[in-house]
């Protein structure tokens, strides 16, 4: 079940809504926890079972761990508890990867049957891993409730693509928390700004860029390779920018309040300040737990700093998918940081805003070649023809069609990349919101415009062809 579905807009949310609010206190929990196993059963029900194998093991974990007072074996015990996540983790999403790298260089080959990639399996072990981390440094207390700590790991808004909650960010609400009108009001208009983005942008702009991705190297023309990627880099933005919103404004509706996770990465002004504006959660997720532990930037030589940036960057690659082409794309981000941290930044600060802006944009697109890319021969096969150094003409006729059909949504996707609407968004929550200026028309005014928006984009889910999220395979 996805959010941008009829079915969860229209079944699912309303009576989840309906029964936990007229539901005692007490209760909310459990309901919450069992909408999210059924929300999750929806696509996956023979991975329910091994979902909750998991919480029990970090639940069980966190508290042995909790109570060890020897060093040595609190260490012993979080070394078990990392293995055994990334053990279950490694079997469903990297075992393939490694058995055929393994065969290359056997006569006989591994025989190995794939397995299908369990929705979400990434997000929830990396919160389970950080939950034990965080109780193994003590920044945490180990949950007695199994309930609780199956609902932090559970909880539908942010299941099957995140973002990456931590535990101590949640554990109060969990144990206590209020649902005002106010985050009624908020939370709805998020949820509905990020169906928005997904629908009304996120698709259109997946529609362009599968059909330019599904063309050979000799089909393209440069124009037509600029398209696709745009079209791509916009896609993935508004696809998961826009599931993020919806997940934060649904966890408000429940009075839960999530970290952002986007902050308008496309008007950075280096790599650096993209990954502080893309998927921070995952960022700041590999940063506590990978970098610093590593060392850091605290380190005695300065090789040692770039080594930690490469590794953990390489990861992060690596975490999205099992391909030698993630992993590429995780290595170019860390060798470009480690660019800047050497030198670039100090020469990125001397050039207009305008150039940097433009340097990001064209650094950030050619990585996302090599993420959309199924290998590396098609990934450089684009490129060139992006850059013009293949024997391929500047446009055709398909790349003046897809201008003409698409330009519209490249522009809507374009303006609201940039940080305008929210200005207006800011202003108007105050105003409406103010106990001084409290603005009865203006309020009514964005009830009816989210409803009519909400309304709007049935009408595109009814005809939709298109719709999936693209993390939900990671």
């Amino acid at each position: 079940m996805v959010f941008s579905s009829l079915i969860f807009l229209y079944v699912f949310l309303p009576l989840v809504l309906i029964v936990y609010f007229i539901s005692p206190k007490m209760l909310r929990n459990t309901i919450l926890l069992l909408a999210s196993l059924f929300f999750y059963a929806w696509g996956e029900p023979k991975y329910v079972l091994l979902m909750m194998i998991s919480i029990l093991l970090n639940y069980i974990l966190g508290i042995v761990i909790e109570n060890t007072i020897s060093q040595s074996k609190r260490k012993a015990l979080l070394w078990l508890v990392i293995f055994s996540n990334l053990a279950i983790l490694g079997y469903y999403k990297y075992a393939g990867f490694f058995v055929d790298i393994i065969n290359n260089y056997l006569e006989e080959a591994i025989e190995w049957q794939a397995v299908p990639l369990p929705i979400g399996i990434s997000f929830y072990t990396f919160q389970a891993l950080s939950y034990v981390i965080d109780v193994y440094r003590k920044d945490v207390k180990a949950q007695r409730n199994f309930l609780d700590l199956s609902l932090f790991i559970t909880l539908f808004p942010q299941l099957v693509a995140g973002p990456i909650v931590r535990y101590q960010t949640v554990a109060e609400q969990i144990k206590k928390r209020l649902s005002t009108a106010e985050d009624w009001m908020i939370g709805t208009r998020r949820f509905v700004q990020g169906l928005a983005k997904k629908v009304l942008i996120a698709n259109p702009m997946g529609e362009v860029a599968d059909h330019v991705f599904s063309l050979s190297g000799g089909d393209l023309t440069t124009g037509t390779a600029w398209i696709g990627i745009l079209a791509y880099s916009l896609q993935i933005y508004f696809d998961f920018s826009g599931y993020s919103d919806m997940a934060i404004g649904l966890a408000r509706i429940f009075g839960f309040k999530f970290e952002e996770n986007f902050n308008y990465p496309y008007i950075a002004q280096s790599v650096t300040d993209f990954w502080r504006r893309w998927h921070i959660s995952l960022s700041s997720w590999f940063r506590d737990y990978v970098y610093f532990p590593l060392g850091g930037s605290r380190v005695s030589h300065e090789w040692k700093l770039y080594r930690n940036l490469l590794i953990v960057w390489t990861l992060t690659g690596f975490w999205h998918g099992a391909s030698w082409t993630f992993m590429a794309w995780g290595f170019y981000y860390g060798l470009l940081i480690c660019l800047e941290k050497w030198v670039l930044l100090k020469w990125l600060e001397r050039i207009p805003r305008f150039l940097r802006h433009i340097y990001i944009l064209i650094i950030v697109m050619i990585g996302w070649v090599f993420f959309r890319a199924n290998d590396f021969t098609y990934a450089f096969s684009f490129i060139k023809t992006m850059f013009g150094l293949s024997d391929t003409a500047l446009y055709n006729y398909e790349t003046i069609l897809l201008t003409k059909d698409y330009a519209v949504y490249f522009v809507i996707a374009i303006i609201f990349a940039m940080p305008i609407y929210r200005l207006y968004q800011t202003w108007s929550e105050q105003r409406a919101t103010s106990s001084l200026t409290f603005d009865w028309s203006l309020r009514l005014g964005q009830t009816i415009y989210y409803g009519a928006l909400l309304l709007f984009i049935t009408m595109f889910l009814v005809n939709a062809t298109h719709n999936p999220f693209i993390y939900f395979r990671f």
